[in-house]
């Protein structure tokens, strides 16, 4: 019974990984789209969402894909989409 949980839990977290993983290349499409389109955004703001993108895309390359679905997320907020 013990051994099914922890087989059942560890399947639920693969496919959550998996889930978010597939996630974050979405994300930064949609970021890339709305930079392209040159947002009505100061240059601080800007340059805020450059950087986010930036981390979003280091995060997912290093495996941590929770987190760069957040960083992305605050990315996506700013240019309201």
């Amino acid at each position: 019974m013990i051994v099914k949980k922890f087989v059942l839990s560890m399947v639920l977290a693969l496919v959550t990984a998996s889930a978010f993983a597939g996630h974050c290349p979405m994300d930064m499409k949609q970021i890339d789209d709305a930079l392209s389109a040159n947002p009505q955004l100061s240059a601080e703001k800007l340059a805020e969402v450059k950087k986010l993108r930036a981390e979003g895309e280091a995060l997912h390359k290093a495996g941590k894909h929770q987190e760069s679905v957040t960083t992305l997320g605050k990315a996506k907020a700013i240019l309201s989409i």
